[in-house]
């Protein structure tokens, strides 16, 4: 069973329901989805929202080992993406050298601004954490406690780690940001993530690959 925690946003839920209809319509084994909403994690996160918070769940991530037990592997990813492919493949990574695994990404935006006018926080690792297979055993850092008082860099430049060699890196293509990397063709690209801003936002509803986010929309909608 594919353990998947999946970023959620209330401005966003109509991403976090295309996100996982496309992850379970291309999977070959079962999987499980769990939304992080804030309301169902108040009695053990109630980290106060920082004025550069640009979503709910830019720390709550962090809760994933301590709502999986500690045991097995978990995958967590933002909501504004799409999967093109068997998520299984991405599973069949997992490595047990590493505490978690992320696409390595050297992320520098030059825009101020990002979705919904949030600012746009350039700085080491950015982006990393948007999608993380999580070696749950091997991340007993990542108390309740810890991820309710530490900085925004202590967590998502992963330095609960304590050493960088812990952290493996994953292929491009599972964590591939939508203007930011060449527009390749889909067939190319396992995981989709608007990062600057998702189709259903009214600003961004021309991006790349917008007509997929959108086709996977209405197949999710179909009846009939």
């Amino acid at each position: 069973m594919i353990q998947v925690f999946i970023g959620y946003d209330h401005r966003e839920a109509v991403a976090f329901n295309v996100l996982s209809h496309s992850i379970h319509a291309r999977a070959s084994t079962p999987v499980t989805i769990a939304p992080l909403m804030l309301s169902e994690l108040k009695s053990v996160f109630h980290r106060e929202r920082h004025p550069l918070q640009s979503t709910d769940f830019s720390f709550s991530r962090f809760m994933v080992p301590f709502l999986s037990n500690y045991t097995g592997w978990s995958l967590f990813c933002d909501c504004d993406m799409l999967m093109l492919d068997d998520i299984k493949k991405l599973w069949d990574l997992r490595d047990h050298r590493f505490a978690v695994q992320v696409v390595k990404h050297d992320h520098k935006p030059t825009e101020g601004t990002k979705f919904l006018d949030q600012p746009q926080r350039p700085y080491e690792k950015k982006n990393w954490s948007s999608v993380i297979l999580f070696n749950n055993a091997r991340c007993r850092a990542l108390t309740p406690e810890y991820a309710n008082t530490a900085t925004g860099l202590e967590l998502h430049q992963f330095k609960w780690l304590g050493d960088d060699a812990l952290i493996g890196e994953l292929p491009r293509r599972w964590n591939y940001l939508v203007d930011y990397y060449e527009t390749v063709p889909p067939e190319n690209v396992s995981f989709l993530h608007f990062t600057e801003g998702g189709p259903y936002f009214e600003a961004y509803k021309n991006c790349s690959y917008a007509d997929v986010w959108f086709a996977e929309r209405d197949r999710m909608l179909f009846a009939g």
